[in-house]
């Protein structure tokens, strides 16, 4: 029970610190708060791969005209190609051809140009090519511009100060210098030494000052204030007070800190295990894996074009951009991304087999659970064309509904829908004979052993379609389909039948199965209520007394309905006493099942055999959503929206849909690693954090994954997920619920 006690505290805490929506906010018919869709702040990142000769890159800046330049030990170079999902790569810099024999030290962004460091001078190729002031440290690494275009560099131990008109002066000093920047606001040079951090002001000759002692991995200025990075932590130091402010900070990603730099007001820090940007409340974005960076080692952080931050890696460049969208302009681009690579036969499908997150290189495939994926994207497009009358989710809906019609007729058993199918032939289909069936059609072969979650996901997707689509072919055709599946499993008495005459694994609603699970087992909860939706869909749509009274037999007879009012909390573990699949069944809290419960939630609500039935049904809806509330999965409260009440965590759900990432790839991701999040003890619901990680933070996953996973490792960029069952569902459910307004500012492209 130490587990459900845990889970209660986070439930406590989530609900501790929901943020009520305005109270000027408005409300719809059923007194719902509605989600005004105004534009947020959406980031994606644009990389450039460094495959070039052997070297390190160094830094990166970019100037006023949007042009972006890589130092490195060999050179300069230029990004090139790349565009958000395509990378680009980085390329030796030609533009000036004369700077090809000049051996470029270091360079700096000065006044938004670029100004670089030889073995003679400081030059620039800005302002008409005048600025060029020679110095006399041949061995000269490190540049940092001043101001009236005076600056200092060094050779690691001696000083120089540039500035026209005067002549340059060296200042010797003990310690190895590393790292020299400029205040504005203060008019000083800061240098990283071995032994400490120094001031210097050039206009106080060769006055250098030691300000702090001690061992720094990088620092940054910001008006009086200097941030150290230790091994430890971080520091901040009062430039005016000479003391340093407040405790040691080790609440960070990464303790391993490489760089640090203060853009538009915001601290950036660089580590080994990636980058990260403290936010208004002291917590952090985290951007880890190739989702967002080359990889994880960051070398230089900068400002870049267009709104976007340079970073810098081992391997290449990454501009993180920022731009402002509204969730319908999200919804845009995710429905060019499904339709222009992820329908194959009308199924929603993931595109496999990528090499390094390359599009091009992926192939469409087949999955176990072709039927559910595909259902929730068709009833997520029914949605859409209910908000918008759109044709082109008409169209969206009419290919897929085809397509899971098919899974009906391709194969021998009368009303028994197959996984998925695929052409004869194709050799990865051989790997797996037990499911791989020949279909009638010699060109044809068919998966069976279909689970329990494609039978609720074609019920639900098919009321959908025959509630709200007004061409009568499509809502003849979805109410057919509702018959053909329900007519199997109630001719079979509860049971799906498979080509070999026996039930499949999970396709079992008899009481006698599901009775036999003990009380405590989520499954007995769970397939009553599916059941139940299902067979109240098919009554309300089919009005054949068969489904109502198999229906009412199952509620009264059998304990059905007593199985699914249960309360969420009182499932967990088997007893020591329980039968080893029992045990299995409920070893963890399975997301799959809460995937199949909300789906079947449609059904269970809105067709209701009776006004008693639809008060306790929602009863168990709210219970079960109170359970999820900790997980902020913006699919289960937007489904928790159908029962009508006004309290159902629409800010978390818009939370869910504005920080799910744009780059649906499934990269790498560590965030186990991390010393900013608060780890609790294991317990029934794997709920491994007192707070969920944003999604763009986590790995990609559809919502049959637990949203506390961490980590995604191994098979980096092999495969993309696709946006319709992920985000298009939550969106246009919430669209047709009247719970998220439309657009109400203007389309805004992604480049």
């Amino acid at each position: 029970m130490a587990g459900k006690r845990i889970f209660h505290i986070i439930s406590v805490v989530f609900v501790l610190n929901y943020v009520v929506l305005s109270q000027n906010s408005p409300i719809n018919d059923l007194g719902q708060p509605i989600f005004q869709d105004v534009s947020f702040t959406q980031e994606y990142a644009v990389k450039y791969y460094f495959s070039g000769p052997f070297g390190q890159l160094e830094k990166c800046y970019s100037d006023r005209n949007g042009n972006t330049r890589v130092s490195y030990s060999g050179g300069m170079l230029q990004p090139t190609g790349g565009e958000f999902l395509r990378p680009g790569d980085l390329w030796p810099d030609r533009q000036y051809l004369p700077m090809k024999d000049q051996e470029i030290r270091d360079f700096e962004s000065y006044q938004q140009q670029f100004v670089y460091l030889d073995s003679e001078s400081v030059f620039s190729n800005a302002w008409a090519g005048k600025y060029r002031l020679l110095h006399s440290l041949p061995s000269a690494q490190v540049l940092c511009m001043g101001t009236d275009f005076s600056c200092l560099i060094t050779d690691g131990v001696t000083l120089q100060y540039l500035k026209d008109g005067q002549e340059p002066f060296s200042i010797k000093l003990l310690s190895k210098v590393s790292l020299i920047k400029y205040s504005e606001s203060r008019g000083q040079f800061y240098l990283l030494a071995d032994d400490g951090i120094y001031s210097y002001d050039g206009n106080a000759g060769k006055n250098v000052r030691k300000i702090l002692n001690g061992s720094y991995a990088a620092f940054e200025v910001s008006n009086n204030e200097m941030t150290l990075a230790t091994i430890d932590g971080i520091l901040k130091y009062n430039l005016n007070s000479g003391q340093i402010v407040g405790d040691k900070n080790d609440r960070f990603p990464s303790l391993l800190i490489t760089t640090l730099a203060y853009i538009d007001g915001k601290l950036w820090l660089g580590s080994e295990d990636g980058l990260f940007m403290q936010k208004e409340d002291g917590t952090f974005n985290f951007y880890n894996g190739e989702r967002w960076l080359t990889d994880n080692h960051i070398m230089h952080i900068s400002s870049g074009p267009q709104h976007s931050i340079n970073v810098l890696t081992k391997t290449g460049l990454s501009q993180i951009v920022f731009k402002d969208l509204n969730l319908y302009d999200k919804a845009v681009f995710y429905e060019q991304q499904v339709r222009s690579r992820h329908i194959r036969h009308g199924f929603n499908a993931h595109l496999g087999d990528m090499q390094k997150g390359r599009l091009e290189t992926g192939t469409l495939k087949d999955s176990d659970n072709d039927g559910l994926w595909t259902s929730m994207y068709l009833a997520g497009q029914a949605f859409r064309y209910a908000v918008t009358k759109s044709d082109d989710a008409l169209q969206n809906c009419v290919e897929s509904l085809d397509a899971l019609e098919r899974l009906f007729t391709i194969n021998p058993v009368p009303g028994f829908p197959s996984r998925s199918f695929e052409r004869h032939g194709y050799k990865p289909l051989l790997a797996d004979p037990d499911r791989w069936q020949h279909a009638p059609d010699r060109h044809w072969d068919w998966k069976a052993t279909t689970s329990s979650d494609e039978a609720i996901g074609h019920i639900f997707a098919f009321g959908v379609i025959a509630e709200l689509i007004e061409d009568s072919n499509l809502k003849e055709q979805a109410v057919k389909l509702i018959d053909t599946l329900m007519s199997h499993i109630v001719i079979n008495d509860l049971y799906m039948i498979d080509f070999d005459g026996k039930h499949t694994t999970w396709g079992r609603w008899n009481p006698d199965y599901v009775n036999s699970l003990p009380e405590i087992v989520g499954d007995r909860k769970l397939n009553s209520s599916n059941i139940i939706a299902m067979l109240q869909t098919a009554y309300h749509f089919t009005k054949k007394e068969k489904y109502k009274k198999k229906a009412l037999e199952l509620l009264n007879q059998h304990g059905y309905l007593k199985n699914l009012m249960r309360p969420m909390d009182q499932v967990g573990n088997a007893p020591e006493d329980a039968d080893d699949w029992s045990k299995m069944l409920s070893e963890s809290w399975n997301h799959s099942d809460d995937e199949m419960y909300f789906v079947g939630y449609w059904g269970l609500y809105r067709y209701a055999l009776t006004d008693e039935l639809r008060n306790q049904y929602r009863e168990a809806i709210i219970d079960h959503w109170q359970a999820e509330r900790p997980e902020k999965e913006g699919l289960w409260n937007i489904f928790t929206a159908i029962t009508g009440t006004s309290e159902f965590d629409l800010q978390n759900a818009i939370w869910y849909l504005q920080e799910y990432p744009l780059d649906l790839i499934d990269w790498n991701i560590v965030n186990s690693k991390r010393k900013d999040i608060d780890f609790i003890a294991d317990n029934f619901r794997e709920q491994s954090l007192l707070r969920v990680l944003p999604p763009d933070e986590a790995p990609v996953q559809r919502h049959n994954s637990n949203m506390f996973n961490l980590d995604r490792i191994g098979g980096n960029g092999l495969s993309e997920y696709s946006a319709g069952d992920i985000w298009l569902l939550p969106y246009w459910m919430g669209r047709y619920l009247g719970i998220i307004s439309g657009p109400l500012e203007n389309e805004t492209a992604i480049h």
